[in-house]
């Protein structure tokens, strides 16, 4: 059986419809949904905030890879275009695989392509507080609990600007 944490977000368009038909589309695979929290762009200001939020995930045939299989399917699905010259530019949907456990065993890996966990999740508020949400015991393998990430001073002064979004509720998506 794996398990997975991913990340959605989306700053174009219908964020919040993006965010859905991503959750759909994941399906079966959906165990739980953090709510939806509004977050300023990372790494470029001259954008829209996004909508952001943590699923969690499990298979019991999948791979590490297919969870990046199916994290591209779904930003193909919303529209995704990748511009390489803006790496942290608006999006219609970005999913990004956070960490991947195999039978209770983290899955490590430094392939450019899938590196696990992902190598600046424990810098993400927007990352950390929704998961931190839906399982306030978790650990990001090789970084530790996310209750003690949340306070380091990189991510700390993030926290106040993850907003949450109650009205905008994913949990019926599951």
């Amino acid at each position: 059986m794996t398990t997975a944490v991913l990340s959605i977000g989306s700053n174009l368009g219908d964020s919040f419809a993006h965010l859905r038909a991503a959750v759909r589309q994941l399906g079966a695979a959906v165990v739980h949904v953090s709510g939806v929290y509004a977050t300023p762009p990372w790494g470029d200001s001259a954008q829209p905030p996004y909508l952001n939020a943590v699923v969690l995930t499990e298979d019991p045939t999948a791979t590490a890879r297919d969870w990046l299989t199916r994290a591209q399917a779904c930003e193909a699905a919303g529209g995704r275009v990748r511009d390489p010259d803006r790496r942290f530019g608006p999006r219609t949907l970005d999913v990004d695989v956070i960490a991947v456990w195999d039978d209770g065993v983290p899955v490590l890996d430094d392939d450019p392509e899938l590196t696990l966990p992902h190598p600046r999740a424990h810098l993400r508020a927007f990352v950390l507080v929704p998961w931190h949400a839906v399982r306030p015991d978790a650990e990001l393998p090789g970084h530790g609990p996310i209750a003690a990430l949340l306070t380091t001073p990189e991510v700390a002064a993030d926290v106040a600007g993850v907003t949450p979004r109650p009205e905008l509720s994913l949990e019926s998506m599951e």
